[in-house]
C-alpha cells in the first residue's frame, strides 16, 4: 500500500512540473544568453527541469510532396527547441518550434486552383505568386528514435487566399515519419562557440508512407468577393492522398548545446 501511495505521489509531482513547464512557456519564454540566441525556442530549466540539452534542427535543399505537387525547400526550415534527458523528446517553449519561413510554390495561385484563365498574368504579377509556410501541427518525436516523427501542417499563403488556407491542420495532420537515409557527418565544435557540436556536413531524411488531408479554409477573395476554393485545391493537387502517394526528401543538419550554456 505504501509503495502504491508513493507511486502516486511521484506521478502527480512529475504532472504537476509538466504543467508548471507549459503554462510557463506559453506565458514567458526564457531568453537565452549571447551569443546563443540562435538556440531560443529551447525551455530553460524553470520552465522544464527535465531538458539537458538545447537543440536547432536545419531542413534544406528537398521538397515535401503533397499529392501530385511538391513543394520545394527554397529556404532553409529551421526546428528548435530543447530534448528532454529520459525521452528524448524534442519539446520547446513559445519562442521555439518551426521558424516561419516562406517558400516559393512553383505554379502560382494557377497552379493551386487551376483556373487557366489566369494564366497569363501570373509570370509577372506579384499577386498571383504562391507561398508556403510549414508549421507544426502537435508534438514532435523523440530524438533518440531512429524514425523522427514529426506532425506538419502546410499554410498557403497569396493576397488572394485569406488568412487560413491550409493543407493539413492541427487535428488532420500531414504526420512525417522521417528516416534517415544518408547519415550526417560527424559532430564538430563550432570555431566561435566551441561549447556548441554542429554537424559538419548534412545527412538526408525521407518518408514515402505518409497521407496527406485535403485543403481547408481556403478561399478566393477580391474586395467583398469571397469563393470558396478548397476543392478547387483538392482537384488541382488530387486530396486527400492516400498513404505511400506522397514523398518528402530533404537535408537535415543539427547542433546542440547544453542548456546550461544557453541559460547559466
Amino acid at each position: 500500500m505504501r509503495t502504491r501511495y508513493r507511486k502516486i505521489l511521484v506521478a502527480a509531482a512529475l504532472t504537476a512540473l509538466a504543467l508548471t513547464a507549459i503554462f510557463a512557456s506559453a506565458a514567458n519564454a526564457a531568453t537565452p544568453a549571447p551569443p546563443y540566441q540562435d538556440f531560443a525556442g529551447c525551455p530553460s530549466s524553470a520552465e522544464n527541469p527535465f531538458v539537458t540539452e538545447c537543440i536547432k534542427f536545419t531542413f534544406s535543399n528537398g521538397e515535401i510532396g503533397i499529392g501530385n505537387r511538391e513543394v520545394p525547400l527554397t529556404n532553409p526550415i529551421v526546428l528548435r527547441g530543447g530534448v528532454e534527458q529520459v525521452t528524448g523528446n524534442l519539446v520547446y517553449n513559445a519562442e521555439g518550434g518551426i521558424v516561419p519561413v516562406q517558400q516559393t510554390v512553383p505554379g502560382g495561385l494557377i497552379g493551386l486552383t487551376g483556373l487557366k484563365g489566369l494564366d497569363q498574368a501570373v509570370a509577372n504579377n506579384q499577386q498571383l505568386k504562391l507561398y508556403a509556410t510549414v508549421e507544426l501541427a502537435g508534438n514532435p518525436g523523440s530524438v533518440s528514435e531512429e524514425i523522427f516523427t514529426l506532425p506538419i501542417k502546410i499554410h498557403l499563403q497569396n493576397p488572394l487566399l485569406g488568412s487560413s488556407c491550409y493543407v493539413g491542420s492541427t487535428a488532420d495532420p500531414i504526420d512525417l515519419s522521417l528516416e534517415t537515409t544518408k547519415v550526417p557527418s560527424r559532430l564538430v565544435r563550432e570555431a566561435e562557440r566551441p561549447e556548441v557540436l554542429t554537424t559538419s556536413a548534412p545527412g538526408t531524411y525521407a518518408d514515402s508512407s505518409y497521407a496527406v488531408p485535403g485543403a481547408n479554409g481556403c478561399q478566393l477573395t477580391i474586395g467583398a468577393f469571397h469563393l470558396p476554393i478548397d476543392e478547387l485545391v483538392d482537384a488541382a493537387y488530387d486530396l486527400p492522398s492516400a498513404a505511400g502517394k506522397n514523398s518528402t526528401v530533404f537535408d537535415y543538419g543539427f547542433s546542440v548545446v547544453e542548456s546550461s550554456v544557453v541559460y547559466p
